[in-house]
């Protein structure tokens, strides 16, 4: 039987589906667009979060080749999975992809490559290798990520960490690339020194007057109490510091929601906003001061601004931070929240220490670097492209 062997420009499929993702990714697609003789490159979204995927989708100026649109009101993980997997597989049939370029942890990135596998398409994963160890913590993104894993063919570690994980999983070295990760060539092209907000409660914030805590916090496993512990932490620090001012986009979950305007609302310099774009909230995130978070991407992005992290979290996918120090793993706990926010905003060397560790996850050329990875698979050249390796943080506190 005569074997079909594709030839350049491949055809490559990428699938997303939330925010976080396709900030990620849009640097991706953006490089291989930079090369239409060697890749044709398409983007299928599910759409697994709509409205906050549009915003990106707009920054970054791409158009969705397929569109699944499987959002619906307070969607089960298992109907997000069905309406994905369905809807993928008549994609893959007319897209018809020498190769799929998944990223991350979210349903739809171990939905995408289990359709890829179904249909015996190859499957690239971005971001691929990062782990907990606790199945359920993050859930479900641990056994997304480790699932889309076993289903991949070209895997792109963000670090030497991410890379050890998946070698220590069976995965053979010649099928792992070191590239840094893609958030920070996002975060590159989006921060401006002179960038002037718009959204309401930030306009008249005084950055030069205020010590800034931003604060993000909506994962499913601090829901309920976890939360309460959070929340109360937040306003009793904000109280005891008097030069500080805690600005909270909110999470649409009504679960978040409910919770931060019962303890947070109306509390002097707190500020509770809707959900930023992309753009809005990287330049927040640049003029902050310190940052608490539940969130696995702002454990990236703010090294690369010089920004301490404090981990509302027991565990994280992400230790290179908390070994190079720019992310300090705090937890739940009301005291141990209150007690780390409590040094970093009175011990000036605590905070610099944090502030000038040498950052682990990126330099802004991951996507290049996934450019090379994806030539030297298809043949295009016989170079293995060079391993990112981590150098200090941009601070300006």
């Amino acid at each position: 039987m005569e074997v079909y062997q594709p030839m350049p420009p491949y055809k490559i499929l990428t699938v997303f589906g939330t925010r976080p993702e396709a900030i990620k990714m849009a640097p991706v697609v953006q490089e291989l667009n930079l090369h239409p003789e060697e890749f044709t490159c398409r983007v299928a979204v599910t759409a697994q979060h709509r409205e906050m995927l549009d915003q990106v989708l707009r920054l970054f100026h791409i158009q969705p080749d397929y569109d699944l649109d499987i959002m619906r009101p307070r969607q089960t993980l298992e109907e997000i999975t069905t309406r994905a997997l369905n809807g993928l597989a008549g994609v893959l049939k007319e897209a018809q992809p020498d190769l799929v370029l998944v990223h991350g942890d979210t349903t739809t990135t171990f939905v995408a490559a289990l359709a890829a596998f179904y249909q015996q398409i190859p499957v690239g994963h971005v971001e691929a290798g990062l782990r907990t160890g606790d199945r359920y913590a993050p859930f479900p993104e641990e056994m997304n990520r480790r699932l889309a894993g076993a289903l991949t063919d070209i895997h792109f570690a963000p670090t030497a960490t991410a890379r050890d994980n998946l070698l220590r999983e069976g995965i053979a070295p010649e099928h792992v690339y070191v590239t840094g990760n893609t958030v920070i060539d996002a975060l590159k092209a989006t921060i401006h020194d002179e960038y002037h907000f718009q959204a309401h409660g930030l306009a008249g914030l005084d950055f030069e007057q205020k010590r800034v805590i931003l604060v993000t916090a909506h994962r499913r496993e601090n829901w309920g109490e976890p939360l309460r512990e959070i929340f109360t932490a937040l306003r009793d620090l904000i109280h005891r510091h008097p030069d500080t001012a805690l600005v909270f986009p909110v999470h649409y979950n009504p679960r978040v929601r409910q919770l931060a305007n019962e303890i947070l609302d109306g509390q002097d310099r707190v500020y509770l906003i809707e959900p930023l774009d992309y753009e809005p909230f990287v330049n927040l995130m640049n003029r902050a001061y310190l940052i608490l978070t539940d969130s696995g991407g702002l454990q990236e992005e703010a090294p690369a601004l010089g920004k301490p992290v404090l981990v509302l979290r027991e565990v994280t996918e992400r230790p290179e931070a908390v070994a190079a120090g720019t992310v300090r793993l705090v937890g739940t706990a009301y005291r141990d929240i209150l007690a780390a926010a409590d040094e970093l905003l009175t011990d000036r060397q605590a905070y610099l220490q944090m502030a000038h560790a040498v950052n682990p996850y990126g330099d802004g050329q991951a996507s290049r670097r996934i450019h090379a990875g994806l030539r030297y698979y298809f043949g295009l050249t016989v170079a293995r492209p060079q391993e990112f390796q981590p150098r200090a943080s941009r601070t300006k506190n």
